[in-house]
């Protein structure tokens, strides 16, 4: 059995007794604790005894970065890649891939048979496991482990969550038997500060050594923020000079804005951060990948890196991050300026991080940061085997009180929640395989459905509310003997002699208009009128001194039984939610022709092989026929559109969409409206786009644009341009292999995939 050079810690020893014994397990630990060494422990379980493994990742970058740490560690014929739009030694013993590609090996489409494509793997690791939190991209997590063969032993890696106990159930029921190996122990412990403005030269501890907030803190003014004539002190220079001062570099400060990534960029680059010696050492390995990747010669920020600072974030090209990557990880770069996103797995260890703001603002307003939001960024501070404290500074602002601070530190992270959502390909992938009965059961196994109790809990705990306040009202106990019964006929009588009484006042004011003596028909009335005044007042509800607080319960006891009854609805509707929305979307495939008879038709096999946001959307797009007889610039251009979300941009590309490409947008507007009215129908919201920010890029792109001039005319950012170009490509590369795409739109867009992937977007 392989041994490590080093005394494992006791949930990692945990872990691989669990694995030795054939068990699958969920390890949940902070960051940095340690849980890549439990996947290297199944790794090298894996080589010896013969078989293989798969290793998952929610993020292209991290399964680069996994697998050339992988080829370096057991060499490159052992190392194989799988990431959609690039695959490396597919058969190796230890494969990485995106969990998007493992989900689709198991569907058993693009990637051939199920039993071929996990011929002899006995182990998969699922890293950052938590992302089935991922809002638009967690259903696909639920979907690898429920369809996951029950011989493979998961190994699932997660950040801390407050229902790891419960994950580990739910994968126990839909798996196999499954252990959970749970740690809060930090290696290295971190230590929280404070950055207060009224105190520009220092940062003080966040919490007392009891926890407490710190009292010498002082809360921001607002006031002062919205003093815009007054000279505004460069924060984050300042926070960067005290860390420098106090030893405490190097250090990623998030920001949650790319723009101020940069500016505060520029504004540390005069700190004089490195030495002389670093400032060497960086400018040859610049020099080195500049010369391997020349397309980032004139790039601007190469002065600040000289400086020992960089911004890091999804607007800058791929290839100018993995250097800032490179540089930062061999401690040449003291500070990285990122947004959130580089808090999720890139291995870039730091001694400290800063957090410039406690909320961020979102599409629907600011909010503020959740627990598990706050624990993914402040946990890349404290390097293993180099630092004994990791330190987290908390920059002030007017919009967040120290108090909210300290209560957000303390916090203890949020549950998982299931994002679990049918798609128009899920539903045809299982219905190729399975009968409607058994898709069910399969849909029954999602995680939402398994937590559905805790989901319909505040629902659950209205009811029981309700339900009590029932017995209350129908607890009450007449004087009288009389029921709610004749309670509710006494109050019939009396509306209805109430509105009795008018009538006969207004008869007489007729009969006086036109002279007339009481008619027969009017003293009939009147005397019906008097016989329901003497039976109201009969009743004794007439002269009870507790009507009015009976006629009150009775009026809320109906208004509650409404209330109870429109509530077992939406329990019943919330229980069955997810079942509900499969066969709605099986609804809308049948009058669409993709099944028949719960069975996959000739067109459903196209639906079954797209990966999209709107399956259904692209494969009319395709059977209507509206991509023949298009150039490679303009189909490029096509699906550029259609796979583009909408953007809040001001500045438009001034290069001119294609006439062809305009004519063709136009025709699948129709096609849009069609399927909108089709999803209305059935209750299905899943988006569709058509926005043609990006299309005369990639047009001109093809047509053998260079880059520079692309760029000035983008009006966004290389990194957004290089994105929009990739999940082109992606769609086009599915072209190549769906079935029902002429050999024409194939050809093209093979043409168009070559046209697109030169330096850098060829680049990851």
């Amino acid at each position: 059995m392989y041994k490590f050079d080093f005394k494992l810690d006791d949930f990692q020893e945990e872990a691989l007794y669990h694995i030795n014994n054939g068990k699958s397990v969920v390890v949940c630990a902070p960051t940095g604790a340690g849980k890549t060494c439990i996947a290297e422990m199944a790794i090298h379980k894996a080589l010896e005894e013969g078989f293989r493994i798969f290793y998952t990742t929610p993020l292209k970058a991290l399964s680069n970065q996994k697998y050339n740490d992988f080829s370096r560690k057991y060499g490159e014929e052992k190392t194989g890649l799988l990431t959609g739009d690039t695959s490396i030694n597919r058969d190796a013993q230890i494969v990485i891939m995106t969990t998007e590609v493992f989900r689709n090996m198991l569907y058993g489409t693009n990637f051939g048979s199920v039993s071929d494509n996990l011929k002899d793997v006995r182990y998969v690791v699922l890293d950052e496991v938590h992302y089935m939190n991922d809002e638009q991209r967690g259903t696909v997590w639920e979907e690898s482990i429920i369809y996951c063969p029950t011989n493979v032993q998961i190994i699932a890696l997660s950040a801390t969550v407050a229902n790891s106990q419960q994950l580990t159930d739910w994968i126990n029921t839909v798996h196999s038997r499954t252990e959970l190996v749970y740690t809060d122990f930090r290696p290295v412990p971190l230590r929280f500060y404070y950055y207060d403005s009224s105190k520009p030269n220092d940062i003080l501890p966040l919490l007392t050594p009891e926890g407490k907030l710190n009292k010498k803190i002082k809360p921001e003014s607002r006031a002062k923020a919205f003093r815009r004539k007054m000279p505004q002190r460069q924060v984050a220079k300042d926070v960067v000079s005290i860390l420098h001062k106090k030893n405490m570099l190097p250090a990623i400060y998030f920001t949650f804005s790319r723009k101020k990534c940069d500016e505060q960029m520029e504004k540390c680059a005069g700190l004089c951060l490195v030495t002389p010696d670093e400032q060497k050492q960086i400018k040859e390995i610049v020099d080195e990948y500049i010369a391997e990747n020349p397309y980032l010669a004139m790039n601007k920020h190469i002065e600040y890196l000289l400086c020992g600072v960089a911004s890091h974030h999804a607007g800058l090209l791929p290839g100018w991050k993995v250097l800032v990557e490179k540089l930062f990880q061999k401690g040449l770069i003291k500070v990285v300026f990122a947004t959130e996103t580089l808090a999720a797995g890139i291995n870039m260890p730091a001694r400290s991080t800063v957090i410039s703001a406690v909320s961020k603002r979102t599409d629907s307003g600011h909010r503020m940061l959740t627990a598990s939001e706050f624990l993914q960024m402040s946990g890349r501070a404290g390097r293993r085997g180099m630092d004994e404290i990791g330190y987290v500074t908390i920059v002030g602002t007017a919009f967040q009180s120290p108090e909210e601070v300290a209560e957000l530190v303390t916090s203890k992270a949020n549950p998982l929640e299931s994002r679990f959502s049918p798609t128009y390909s899920m539903v045809v992938n299982l219905l190729q395989r399975f009968t409607l009965e058994e898709a069910k059961e399969l849909i029954l196994k999602s995680f939402g459905y398994f937590s559905s109790t805790d989901r319909l809990k505040p629902l659950l705990t209205q009811q029981k509310e309700l339900k009590e306040a029932l017995e209350r009202f129908r607890a009450f106990r007449c004087i009288h003997g009389l029921s709610n019964e004749d309670m509710a006929e006494y109050i019939k009588n009396k509306n209805t002699y109430v509105e009795y009484r008018k009538i006969v006042k207004t008869l007489r004011k007729q009969m006086k208009h036109k002279d007339e003596e009481n008619t027969p028909e009017f003293v009939e009335f009147n005397n019906k009128t008097k016989a329901l005044l003497a039976k109201v007042h009969a009743c004794p509800c007439d002269t009870c001194r507790l009507y009015k607080k009976h006629a009150k319960e009775i009026e809320l006891l109906k208004r509650f039984e409404k209330k109870a009854a429109q509530l077992e609805k939406n329990i019943e509707y919330e229980k069955d939610v997810y079942w509900r929305k499969f066969l709605n979307h099986t609804y809308a495939l049948e009058k669409m022709g993709y099944l028949k008879d719960n069975y996959p038709t000739e067109k459903g096999l196209t639906i079954a092989a797209i990966r999209t946001e709107n399956e259904l959307f692209v494969s009319e797009i395709i059977m209507n026929g509206a991509l023949e007889g298009l150039k490679p610039d303009e189909l490029a251009s096509v699906i550029c559109a259609i796979t583009t979300e909408d953007l809040r941009a001001d500045v438009f590309p001034e290069i001119p969409i294609s006439r062809t490409t305009r004519k063709t947008l136009g025709k699948i507007k129709d096609i849009k409206r069609r399927v909108s009215k089709i999803q209305n129908d059935f209750d299905i919201d899943t988006e569709m786009y058509i926005n043609s920010y990006y299309s005369p890029l990639v047009e001109y792109w093809i047509n053998g644009g260079d880059w520079e001039g692309l760029i000035e005319q983008a009006g966004t950012g290389e990194g957004d341009v290089v994105r929009s170009f990739k999940r082109t490509v992606d769609v086009l590369r599915q072209l190549t292999i769906i079935p029902n795409v002429s050999d024409t739109v194939i050809e093209n867009a093979r043409a168009a995939i070559d046209a697109i992937l030169r330096p850098p977007v060829d680049l990851d």
